[in-house]
């Protein structure tokens, strides 16, 4: 069994999507075929690294939203009419699936739709925090300014998720590396040694170092397909370990406590929630609202619960920095300039500060994590082969000195 995603049409026309365990792509067009959905794409999961979402998925990426929010922005501040503005940027946009999305967006506000309930229908183009301060910037008025807020914010979000990825991937395709010259040393090059200082008579008088090696080369060779079980199996186990909903929280819990990613992890968290809170609160979506998308977008359920309880004590009238100091996620310095900020009644621009020391930390945690893995990486690296090296030659060595 495996899981594939699906998009397709209802018999209404209606957009669906979705995934499904199935044995293969057949049984998935059979089963929608019975739930009387017309596939359009139906392609295998694979397995990835979860980070923060970000809005601009759905074949749209998140430079071209920027780009059109922006230019949205102006053309509405400009004082065109809002139907105008669509059909300008759809007409205009170089990318095929924001265009269709554009001309459906304005088909539904011809129809006497407002534009956040249209953004609502293309939930991933246009996530719910988008379509949140959308709706406030229609009611208050001030739809420009929420669209100039938000291209800021996702150009900020953007650069963060960069961040990690930079920290995230470097060591994971180091380790990689080395995974894979490991194995072709032990199941390839060792053996022709192996058999070359058996013809030198000289198995019984080996160093134990180079004894070690062609031990464990015997053993990888003798039981690869164990050593392959494990190569594969520990990635795929990984996978559906997280698709269980415990399995999930407890590697969201592991994630924030691990030695040397765990407090850039932090940080990401607590300039993603101040950032997401200072632009939702000063748009004028209300503070209870504004939590809930907070939460469900944070991409870490430890995160999603703390946020969640501080706004289920807010809901019985507790200010929100008591209930955050309680969670145990934030620290004690962003607890306390929250907490200022409700007492001086500015808590939307202490939550931007917040943010904007949070993403200088996060670059420093960044730029120091690399300068630290970059040497370990390549200890590791020239270890590994100096130790091969070493081991191999050593009985050549030793039978040219016995010779001499």
């Amino acid at each position: 069994m495996a899981d594939f995603i699906w998009e397709g049409k209802t018999k209404a026309g209606e957009p669906k999507d979705g995934i499904m365990e199935a044995k293969n792509a057949d049984e998935v067009h059979q089963r929608l075929a019975n739930m009387g959905v017309t596939p359009s794409k139906v392609k295998r999961k694979g397995f990835v690294i979860r980070l923060p979402k970000l809005p601009g998925t759905g074949g749209v990426p998140t430079t071209d939203l920027v780009i059109f929010t922006r230019q949205f922005s102006t053309m509405i501040d400009a004082g065109l009419p809002l139907v105008q503005c669509l059909d300008i940027l759809g007409t205009q946009s170089e990318n095929q699936n924001l265009r269709k999305v554009l001309m459906a967006v304005k088909e539904m506000v011809e129809g006497g739709s407002t534009f956040a309930d249209a953004l609502r229908k293309h939930p991933k183009v246009f996530d719910n925090l988008y379509v949140n301060l959308v709706s406030a910037g229609e009611v208050g008025g001030i739809l420009d300014t929420i669209l100039s807020r938000l291209a800021v914010y996702i150009e900020k979000n953007v650069k963060l998720v960069k961040k990690v990825k930079s920290a995230m991937v470097y060591p994971i395709c180091i380790l990689i590396i080395a995974l894979v010259v490991l194995l072709t040393l032990l199941y390839y090059v060792i053996p022709v040694f192996q058999k070359m200082f058996e013809g030198f008579g000289a198995k019984q008088a080996l160093p134990v170092m180079t004894q070690n090696l062609i031990d464990l080369s015997e053993w990888m060779r003798e039981n690869y397909l164990l050593v392959f079980g494990v190569v594969i199996g520990v990635p795929v186990g990984i996978k559906y370990f997280r698709k269980h909903p415990k399995g999930d929280y407890y590697w969201d819990k592991m994630v924030l406590y691990l030695p040397i990613f765990g407090s850039l992890i932090r940080k990401v968290a607590v300039a993603k929630f101040s950032r997401t809170m200072s632009t939702m609160i000063s748009s004028g979506v209300p503070i209870l609202d504004a939590l809930e998308i907070v939460a469900k977008s944070s991409g870490n359920r430890i995160v999603e619960e703390g946020i969640m309880y501080a706004r289920e004590k807010i809901s019985e009238g507790k200010t929100m920095a008591e209930p955050l100091a309680q969670t145990g996620v934030f620290p004690e310095m962003v607890v306390s300039m929250i907490a200022v900020g409700e007492s001086t009644g500015a808590l939307d621009t202490m939550l931007a500060k917040i943010a904007d020391f949070y993403d200088d930390e996060v670059d420093s945690a960044v730029d120091a994590l690399t300068a630290m893995l970059e040497p370990m990486m390549l200890v590791l690296l020239g270890g590994m082969v100096g130790y091969f090296l070493i081991a191999m030659y050593l009985p050549i060595f030793s039978l040219a000195g016995a010779v001499h």
